[in-house]
């Protein structure tokens, strides 16, 4: 059905189609057993100890502002990650700002965190309580003078209301986010979360987004002061703005974020090397290019033990994360495997 309308979807500006979406899933009538797949427990799993029918997630940067979680959880997501959230509301990016590249099945984007600020996203998640396990990714203000404080401000105010948080570091679109990847920065960076925690008796797991465009000798670094200060999960990874040479649509050379079917590579090299750092010690969550039951496999084999998508959805529709989980039972029953937990790091 979706691949009918999907050229007169295409017609309409990227960003006015997304707009388009948010208010369509706002009265999505639809129940929930219209998504569902036969054999689901197969997929079930756990992230930071709570259990989850299954280990595709939605990534950020879809419902950046927390309006439509629970229509999302409908359609079969096993976790939702909300924002990237700031501590005030801001307008992003001027435009145009989002950008289809359907000869590579790939978007880039320079939005640039707009988002209604994190006092309108905690008042939302007061009034219509989540119905799954949501996660809330917060970030900087462009603005901000004091970029370590807004994710003080915003753990601070969010982490009573989801059930867990990740700390941006990755998108390209912020100047200077990425620099807090680097040393002294990012042990900095969580002292001040550690600090926050510990005054504000925060328990709620703290997950890490990073760049696929890191060093390679940051990887050992960033790992193990993650297990120094006991961060959770880490999610690789967000977009990258590299990686062009491959792309055939017209629209590589706009500046920004590059996500989808081209990140796929990279993003799942960087999930084995963090693997073979950190094993299980810390949850991997990995992203980029998961656009099917393969894709996703992929990752879970490189190391991953939950996936995320976003762009995936654009081009395949809400129908995508059924379709995961359908291709994915079938290679389970073909090869007899009884729990998706079994082929985490089989390829590393």
């Amino acid at each position: 059905m979706f691949s009918i309308i999907r050229p007169f979807i295409f017609k309409i500006d990227p960003e006015m189609a997304h707009d388009l979406a948010i208010q369509s899933l706002k009265y999505n009538f639809l129940p929930s057993s219209v998504f569902k797949v036969e054999n689901e427990e197969l997929l079930e799993t756990k992230i930071f100890n709570t259990k989850l029918k299954n280990p595709i997630g939605l990534a950020a940067g879809f419902d950046k502002s927390g309006e439509v979680y629970n229509s999302l959880f409908k359609m079969g997501f096993g976790f939702v990650e909300v924002g990237t959230i700031t501590p005030r509301r801001q307008l992003g990016n001027p435009k145009p700002r989002v950008f289809r590249l359907e000869e590579d099945k790939a978007l880039i984007n320079r939005l640039g965190f707009n988002n209604h600020g994190v006092d309108a996203v905690v008042e939302r998640l007061k009034k219509n309580k989540p119905t799954g396990f949501l996660g809330a990714n917060i970030g900087p203000n462009k603005s901000s003078t004091d970029k370590l404080e807004d994710y003080v401000k915003c753990l601070s105010s969010v982490h009573n209301h989801a059930n867990y948080i990740t700390i941006n570091i990755s998108s390209p679109n912020t100047p200077g986010l990425r620099d807090l990847h680097k040393d002294s920065h990012f042990v900095e960076l969580m002292e001040k979360i550690n600090n926050v925690k510990k005054k504000e008796s925060i328990g709620k797991p703290i997950a890490v987004k990073i760049s696929p465009d890191i060093q390679e000798q940051e990887i050992e670094y960033l790992a193990e002061t993650m297990k120094k200060f006991q961060i959770a999960g880490v999610i690789i990874s967000n977009t990258t703005d590299k990686n062009r040479d491959n792309l055939v649509s017209k629209n590589k050379i706009e500046e920004g974020g590059l996500s989808g079917q081209p990140l796929s590579e990279v993003s799942n090299n960087l999930i084995k090397k963090f693997y073979k750092t950190i094993g299980k010690e810390i949850t991997i969550i990995g992203v980029g290019g998961v656009n099917s039951g393969l894709t996703a496999l992929e990752k879970i084999k490189c190391g991953a033990s939950l996936v995320q998508l976003y762009t995936g959805m654009i081009y395949k529709g809400p129908n995508i994360v059924r379709d995961i989980k359908s291709d994915l039972i079938k290679i389970m029953l073909k090869e007899k495997i009884k729990n998706i937990n079994e082929m985490v790091g089989t390829a590393v």
